[in-house]
């Protein structure tokens, strides 16, 4: 997926998650399951559907952040199982941000502002399979300053949420 299609996606969640007040009328909350949610936002023609989830626990415990993990389906783009993460704050672009599940880690290899992806879509469907599987997964990741942070996500409910998110923008 190209770099403009990562900074779209970029703009639309933010604009969400920071103003969804504004946007009340374009937001449809699916459904929630367990740990997971399922989201729809639509504005215009343009139809944006993720399950998210937010940390059930942040390391280091003093400076809690606004974190989320999403798995993305953008049908007018042609995008789907776009995995995509914030940690509340800035990347720095000399550290890797990971996410590991048991023995599967994954890089994720785009950072931009506060966000990252990770690039290959054949990874991603890979990542999803463990997300599936899985109980846990722990993202890691630097600020500016090099700090390290790591982020535990519950994977209960992720298949329930993943698969509305994908029904409803199939």
């Amino acid at each position: 997926m190209s770099i403009i299609n990562k900074i779209l996606f970029l703009t639309i969640i933010s604009t969400f998650i920071f103003n969804s007040a504004s946007y009340s009328q374009e937001v449809k909350k699916i459904g929630k399951y367990k740990d997971w949610e399922t989201i729809i936002f639509i504005e215009g023609e343009n139809k944006l559907c993720f399950a998210q989830s937010v940390p059930v626990l942040q390391a280091p415990k003093k400076n809690q952040r606004d974190a989320r993990l999403f798995v993305s389906f953008r049908p007018n783009e042609k995008i789907s199982d776009e995995i995509s993460i914030t940690s509340g704050y800035e990347y720095n672009n000399q550290n890797s941000i990971t996410a590991t599940s048991g023995k599967s880690k994954y890089k994720f290899d785009i950072a931009k502002e506060n966000f990252a992806w990770i690039s290959e879509n054949k990874v991603e469907r890979k990542m999803i399979k463990t997300l599936k599987k899985g109980s846990r997964i722990m993202i890691t990741g630097y600020n500016k300053s090099g700090s390290q942070t790591i982020d535990h996500y519950s994977l209960l409910g992720f298949t329930k949420a993943y698969n509305s998110a994908k029904k409803n923008c199939s």
